[in-house]
């Protein structure tokens, strides 16, 4: 006879085992996806030569310095530099997808295949915006991966990345979708790109190879990590397939990309502004400011208008806006919905290509005055010739002055902004500034443009009561 103790300690652990029996048997198998996919997924090696050694001063070194910096003989010519990196082949004539970054550079490019075999590749053309780049091997009924539908990838979906992290071949790492329509601006404060995030092992040598789904198709192209080692720590962030195919697709046809091009500056709406436009709650991309002779200009978009909707996406955020635009051909005839002075407008709009935006200039409005808006505690005068040159503005009116705690300074006017705008006014002068707070209703929220050290901003202003 089984002691009652044991007899309950064994029906406890069997019950506490069970889930994780059901669960266990849950897990995806993977093994299907890496047997079949893996054929098409290359290596990158790229072998480029930096510069000459710079030449340096030795005399204006510490003596006891110097000998670390003097040559032996010549001075070292350029050096040849190897890096490398992951890609996949997307037709069967030997068109492959990968990163621009891995290949930006170079002076050669050599692709490797699962059985070793090695070919030079052509760089057929390359998009840093998107951090995609397009080559060509002359091979024949090579593997292909499908592409398939990132529109269709859900947050928490399993997906599967396979690379050559660190120069491993063909390593397998799976994760979860963490998040989508990550927006990541580049250095020049582009944002195109909707990343996917996952929580899939990348590592340096994995960018440009691609994220599958559990179908064994590729909604994504690995490109970027957050990492303070230089490792995985489990943020990871892919090209959605998307943006591959738009891409591609140029790259193939013309060699180059063009994008979509709106030609405004947005921010945000924050729930003040969004009290402000008289908005339920924050949502859109608030103008800033619109490109003269710029396809906004054209289709009757200002400066305070809230796009909420664009080619019948809905923009929560204004991140959202500049994702839908570039996906859109040059000359493509869109609907933008916008809220202005609180009711919704329809307005056509023809994009226009990016090209188009390379120095957009902006005119605000003002003009000449002086005097005093002690309403909303500020001290201002008209912009002097010189600020307005500087800026690139044809007029406005400086704060020289805020007045701790009050309107202006909770609402966050600092000593040097330029107002163009109240509420939907231009302003022209200190009179005309008067005259549109005094239109104001005591207590409500207006929202106010301004231009601070050159760059077009809103904020919202609860004016006294």
């Amino acid at each position: 006879m089984i002691p009652q103790g044991i007899l309950y300690r064994t029906l406890l652990l069997a019950f506490l085992s069970l889930p994780l029996l059901v669960t266990a048997g849950e897990l995806p198998d993977f093994r299907t996806i890496v047997a079949g996919e893996s054929p098409a997924v290359v290596k990158i090696l790229v072998e480029s030569r930096s510069g000459a050694h710079p030449r340096i001063d030795t005399e204006e070194i510490p003596e006891y310095l110097r000998r670390f910096f003097e040559f032996r003989g010549e001075p070292p010519g350029p050096r040849e530099r190897m890096s490398l990196g992951s890609g996949f082949v997307i037709s069967d004539d030997g068109y492959i997808v990968t990163n621009n970054h891995v290949v930006e550079g170079a002076d050669s490019v050599v692709v490797r295949l699962i059985d070793r075999r090695e070919y030079d590749a052509e760089v057929i053309g390359t998009d840093p915006r998107s951090d995609l780049a397009l080559l060509r091997i002359e091979a024949e009924d090579l593997p292909v991966l499908r592409l398939g539908e990132d529109d269709e990838l859900d947050v928490g979906e399993w997906v599967l990345a396979i690379g050559s992290p660190f120069g491993l071949d063909y390593s397998v790492t799976a994760g979860i979708v963490s998040a989508m329509g990550r927006s990541l601006p580049t250095e020049r404060n582009e944002n195109y790109v909707p990343f996917i995030q996952t929580d899939v092992a990348i590592n340096p040598g994995n960018s440009g190879g691609p994220l599958f789904n559990l179908d064994g198709e590729v909604v994504g192209v690995n490109s970027q990590i957050y990492t303070r080692s230089g490792g995985s720590i489990g943020l990871s962030f892919a090209i959605p397939v998307s943006v591959v195919r738009n891409v591609v697709d140029q790259l193939k046809a013309e060699g180059r990309v063009t994008r979509g091009w709106l030609g405004v500056t947005i921010q945000d709406v924050d729930r003040s502004l969004a009290e402000s436009f008289n908005l339920e709650r924050p949502m859109g991309a608030l103008v800033a400011q619109v490109a003269p002779g710029s396809p906004a200009e054209d289709a009757g978009i200002e400066p305070g208008d809230v796009i909420v909707s664009f080619d019948g996406v809905a923009i929560d955020t204004s991140a959202e806006l500049p994702h839908v635009v570039g996906l859109l051909r040059p000359g493509a005839d869109v609907e933008a919905v916008v809220v202005r002075d609180g009711r919704r407008r329809t307005l056509a709009v023809e994009v226009g290509g990016l090209d188009a935006d390379e120095d957009p200039r902006v005119a605000a409005a003002g003009s000449d005055g002086d005097g005093d808006s002690a309403r909303i505690g500020i001290s201002a005068e008209t912009a002097a010739p010189e600020t307005l040159e500087r800026w690139g503005i044809s007029g406005g009116v400086v704060v020289r002055s805020v007045v701790p705690d009050s309107p202006a300074d909770e609402a966050g006017l600092l000593p040097g902004d330029v107002l163009t705008l109240v509420g939907s006014r231009p302003i022209q002068d200190l009179d005309s500034l008067r005259e549109a707070l005094e239109a104001q209703a005591p207590g409500s929220s207006v929202p106010l443009r301004l231009i601070r050290r050159g760059a077009p901003l809103f904020i919202g202003l609860r004016l006294p009561e």
